[in-house]
């Protein structure tokens, strides 16, 4: 691991400082969407950490509507087009998909990220990493793969195939890591079963996963160890932000890469910070992707302030469980505060039960809770 990784809060806050100062001046005077939004209000001479809150947010809502304002890529530019090498896009799942722009500087800023998500795992030069992932504009793929890279380690795409030649190939290969969905390493894990492919006594040992809450929770987590025999870790990142949380050695939920990133966990309300042990929204600021950089961005994540120290050694912000949910997601039944991630991991102990889904009604003032789950009818 780096040295900022289990340096102190006064070194950890005076690099992002540093590294604030010197991307702000080179956006503004350049990129029109933050020459907009930050010029009553803050100027590049910040001078502590603290000054960020006095900045506005930024929301995928906002840049949604400037591409659809200043087509097709919208004013969050900081150079000319022709700087720019690579396109990605979200998955609209909300809605319009958000394009976001890479120049080569930042492209490589991406694959150090990721390079800190493998060393947090233990995966070196010496493994077979085998991404399964489609080919397509999403940046999950294209972002493990050139993190991989960046680390030395031999890497194996696998888009194109199906979830058979997948497993056949793991296997050829001898391939030591699996990144994938959470849900996909468990679908792998059945078709393998349907074949007689005996996964746990296959060469991998670690598997990373992003794209959807489940490797952090601990019952999702053992299923998936269980069916490959390997060790997993969770993985937090977005399109528009970058790839901010790994997992580490602790297995305790996920890291923030403070070298990288500053993190903010707010009330959702109120915007008030919320205190160690306390349940906020994630808001993110990138160091390192000043071509289309994300300030004081609202993820939309719920996650839980869990303080600066490890059982890994680090001293990198920690959110135990990684990401909760979202927070248009989390329920209040009975003044108690309901994650979707709890009622996964209490679901996800009975091996036989394959989907589910959550049923929200309100009786009179109250709100409702029904689990409506596809199982075998003797459970």
């Amino acid at each position: 691991m780096s040295y900022l990784e289990t340096a102190s809060r006064t070194l950890i806050e005076a690099h992002q400082m540093a590294r604030l100062q010197q991307g702000l001046p080179r956006l503004l005077p350049t990129n029109r969407f933050y020459q907009e939004k930050l010029s009553s209000k803050a100027s590049p001479s910040l001078d502590k950490l603290t000054h960020l809150a006095l900045l506005p947010y930024t929301t995928k809502r906002e840049l949604v509507a400037d591409q659809e304002s200043h087509p097709l890529f919208g004013s969050n530019l900081t150079h000319p087009l022709s700087d720019y090498i690579r396109l990605h896009q979200t998955s609209g799942t909300t809605g319009r998909p958000l394009k976001v722009l890479d120049t080569q500087e930042s492209w490589d800023w991406w694959a150090d990220c990721w390079k800190t998500v493998y060393q947090g795992a233990g995966v070196g030069p010496n493994d077979i990493v085998f991404l399964a992932f489609g080919f397509g504009p999403f940046i999950g793929f294209w972002s493990a793969y050139e993190g991989a890279k960046k680390l030395g380690a031999l890497t194996v795409p696998g888009g194109g195939m199906d979830s058979l030649q997948r497993l056949r190939t793991i296997q050829e290969i001898g391939a030591t890591v699996l990144v994938c969905t959470p849900s996909y390493a468990l679908r792998l894990a059945e078709v393998a079963q349907e074949h007689d492919m005996n996964m746990r006594a296959s060469t991998v040992r670690v598997t990373i996963h992003a794209g959807e809450p489940g490797a952090s929770i601990p019952s999702t987590r053992q299923r998936i160890e269980h069916a490959w025999g390997a060790t997993t870790y969770d993985h937090a990142g977005m399109t528009e932000m970058g790839a901010f949380g790994f997992a580490c050695s602790a297995q305790q939920g996920i890291h923030i890469n403070e070298a990288e990133f500053i993190a903010e966990i707010l009330e959702p309300q109120t915007g008030q910070v919320v205190h160690e042990g306390q349940a906020g929204e994630l808001v993110l600021t990138n160091l390192g992707r000043w071509g289309s950089p994300a300030i004081r961005y609202r993820s939309g994540d719920l996650v839980r302030h869990g303080g600066y120290t490890c059982k890994c050694g680090r001293t990198f912000l920690h959110l135990p469980g990684g990401i909760l949910g979202r927070v248009d997601d989390m329920l209040i039944v009975r003044g108690i505060n309901v994650y979707p991630s709890a009622l996964a991991d209490v679901l996800h102990r009975f091996p036989d039960v394959a989907e589910y889904r959550v049923i929200v009604t309100r009786e009179g003032s109250m709100d409702e809770i029904a689990l409506q789950v596809e199982c075998p009818p003797t459970l």
